[in-house]
């Protein structure tokens, strides 16, 4: 309940920094954040150049992993966790166990319920959500077949400067403890 409190405070926080650019066009700085992400490259599916780093990995059930390569801190405030999730299992696979448990979601193929979890403050940050309530992280998430991989994102509000590790959380799989760069 508290978590949930703290995304809303925090959305709407977000939401209250926008103002118009110089060609009169509406922007806030979560928007910023998911152009931020866009111009990575991590706001898409497809496939791109392999991440040769890898600062955790995750097992799950049926052969699926997920390795992370990145969980670096961004201007604005908040933290982008990049990673890749491979299916090395022999069926295809789509991942509705790892969103959130909004209901208003469009998307039900998403890393929306991803959390990094802060121990020593014991402190839980969510994935952060844009003006229409929709995950900045990465959609879409459907029939992933055996042997295909799919590059994922997800944006977080940033833990204080002094946390330089935070375990990283999809739901229906094991944590990992990654650092965060930046």
């Amino acid at each position: 309940m508290a978590g949930t409190a703290l995304v809303v405070v925090i959305s709407l926080a977000l939401a209250g920094c926008g103002g118009e650019d110089d060609d009169g066009e509406k922007r806030t700085d979560v928007n910023s954040a998911r152009n931020s992400a866009a111009s990575h490259g991590t706001a898409t599916n497809s496939p791109g150049p392999r991440p040769t780093a890898t600062i955790g990995e995750i097992r799950g059930p049926d052969g699926i992993t997920v390795l992370l390569h990145s969980a670096a801190r961004e201007k604005g405030g908040f933290v982008t966790v990049n990673g890749t999730v491979a299916n090395r299992g022999s069926k295809p696979y789509t991942s509705l166990t790892w969103r959130s448990k909004e209901t208003e979601m469009k998307s039900q193929s998403s890393v929306s319920g991803a959390s990094l979890v802060d121990q020593a403050g014991k402190k839980r940050y969510l994935v952060l959500r844009d003006t229409d309530g929709e995950c900045l992280c990465t959609t879409g998430l459907v029939n992933i077949r055996p042997g295909e991989s799919r590059t994922i994102f997800a944006q977080f509000p940033a833990p204080p400067d002094d946390v330089k590790a935070v375990d990283f959380q999809l739901p229906t799989m094991p944590s990992v403890r990654i650092p965060i760069s930046g």
